[in-house]
């Protein structure tokens, strides 16, 4: 069994996490719970989908980000022209020497970073989108047969706009699952709205210090991985997933009329891996319920499919797991 992260790393992983979010909040003005979602997946080793209208600062929060921890940072412009090629890459014919003789050389794509901005991503046809598939997953390239690995921490931060729909092409569910988090960015309040405006008049621009590194973040997540899971909170995560499917005795009954295809087993390791994140800060070396509880509705909301009573009844994802976590009594028969 692993021995449980020490009081002196748990601190150490606090501190960091508030260094990071003080940086970030020199340049992006309210948005917590959007800025903290983004560093959960970032140290959890997992991506992110943030949908939200245009200028609410989501491009600008992922460019702070890359500042504070110095990591490798590109962003593709998704349109509909877009070609895999253009994202991971392409081979090309070189010539070698004076006798003529050619090579194949491999050229690498925007995808070779530590954090890539993926801009409205369902803008770009299927074909491209799936480009992205394998480096969510794995981590790695694969053109002409052969491999190529990424550097790590890897993460994607995608963007899409919910109320843009002509020219757009939905993501597929084999991609979404791969979106740790969903996060959904709203729109300030009127006195963050003050304030980005006075910020704006005033030309107050500060750029984040760094704080991290990627091998500091890698070690971070060393550190989650000895955060105890134990059997009753590793059964909660497994039920909360079994309650999406309509066919699961744990589904409710909205559930089990609206829903066409629940959460994949994916959204259960998604949750203990944000979980984890959340149990080191509130100064914990073990998981609690409600860390999985915490970001649950990030974690689920993207995976549920919805059938075509829970369309015409304007029942969404977002409703069927608030239901969910409300009913679902944390100590679970098996």
């Amino acid at each position: 069994m692993t021995e449980p992260a020490p009081e002196s790393e748990i601190q150490h992983f606090r501190d960091d996490l508030a260094r990071v979010r003080t940086e970030v909040a020199k340049t992006i003005v309210g948005q917590a719970r959007i800025v903290e979602g983004v560093i959960t997946a970032l140290l959890a080793g997992g991506h992110v989908l943030l949908e939200g209208v245009p200028g609410l600062g989501k491009t600008e929060l992922i460019k702070s980000l890359s500042l504070a921890l110095d990591l490798d940072f590109r962003r593709i412009q998704f349109t509909p022209d877009l070609m895999p090629a253009d994202i991971i890459g392409t081979t090309v014919m070189t010539q070698t020497g004076a006798n003529g003789a050619y090579a194949v050389d491999f050229r690498r794509g925007p995808v070779f970073t530590q954090l890539l901005l993926a801009d409205e991503i369902n803008r770009a046809t299927p074909k491209t989108q799936s480009a992205l598939l394998e480096t969510m997953q794995e981590g790695s390239v694969t053109v002409g047969g052969i491999t190529h690995q990424l550097v790590q921490p890897f993460i994607v931060l995608a963007t899409q706009n919910p109320l843009e729909q002509e020219g757009t092409y939905p993501l597929p569910e084999a991609q979404l699952d791969r979106f740790l988090l969903k996060l959904e960015v709203p729109f300030p309040t009127r006195a963050e709205l003050a304030q980005v405006v006075s910020r704006t008049i005033l030309d107050e621009r500060v750029a984040p210090a760094k704080v991290l590194d990627g091998p500091a973040i890698l070690r971070a997540r060393a550190i989650l991985n000895r955060v105890v899971v134990s059997d009753a909170v590793r059964d909660y995560a497994v039920a909360l997933v079994m309650a999406t499917h309509p066919s699961s005795e744990l589904a409710t009954e909205r559930v089990k009329k609206y829903v066409r295809w629940g959460a994949s087993p994916r959204a259960a390791q998604a949750m203990v891996r944000a979980g984890r994140v959340r149990a080191l800060t509130q100064g914990r070396a073990h998981l609690a319920i409600s860390d999985l509880k915490y970001f649950a509705r990030e974690v689920l909301q993207h995976r549920i499919i919805t059938n075509y009573d829970g369309q015409a009844d304007g029942v969404t994802p977002k409703d069927l797991v608030a239901e969910i976590l409300a009913q679902l009594p944390e100590q679970v028969p098996t």
